[in-house]
């Protein structure tokens, strides 16, 4: 099976001022396009190279799994992004209020995960096996497939995410970055896990 880098949802100059054309063209266009290339290559000719991108993620280890978690990571946040005005649905609002007590609450609890997170990685909203809703951090390219959750939402806290619009004001981009929220996409993954 051979895996493609995945087209974005919307155009380069779409983010913008948020985010810029110019780091969109190195994030997907270079990094994210660069952990297909090496993930191809490096599976070819191996048991992994006719599994699904999660099942990878979740068997293999060293430099197989940092590119194919790193495509997978991807995805999830170039997705996880519109310019669209959404809103979460229904049962995920009830779900942020049982389990934050408030969307603020919510918002102020991630951003500070994803600030506070040392060096390059990722920050998720995933449910765990009790049904609850959670804030994770993980390093490099971890995510909740590892520990058997089912990821919502994904913030890349990564610095070529956002050096080049913010250089290290990585709390700013944070900020830019809630603005872009696709919370349609977060709803119709807490609803496919549902099912």
């Amino acid at each position: 099976m051979t895996h493609t880098l995945m087209d974005l949802p919307f155009d380069e100059n779409a983010l913008e001022p948020y985010i810029s054309k110019e780091t969109l063209q190195y994030h997907h266009g270079k990094h994210h396009a660069g952990y297909v290339s090496k993930l191809n290559t490096m599976i070819k000719d191996t048991v992994y190279a006719d599994m699904k991108l999660e099942e990878i993620v979740k068997k293999a280890d060293g430099g197989i799994f940092n590119n194919a978690a790193q495509v997978f990571n991807h995805d999830f946040y170039f997705n996880g992004m519109t310019t669209i005005a959404t809103s979460p649905s229904k049962e995920l609002l009830a779900l942020i209020e049982r389990d934050f007590t408030s969307m603020e609450a919510f918002k102020e609890k991630f951003l500070e995960m994803a600030a506070g997170l040392f060096g390059s990685g990722w920050v998720w909203l995933s449910i765990n096996d009790s049904g609850t809703l959670i804030i994770e951090s993980f390093s490099n390219a971890g995510n909740p497939l590892l520990l058997d959750h089912t990821p919502l939402l994904t913030c890349d806290v990564w610095e070529h995410a956002y050096y080049i619009d913010y250089r290290n004001a990585r709390i700013d981009y944070l900020e830019k970055w809630w603005e872009l929220v696709n919370w349609d996409f977060v709803s119709d993954n807490l609803e496919v896990c549902s099912q």
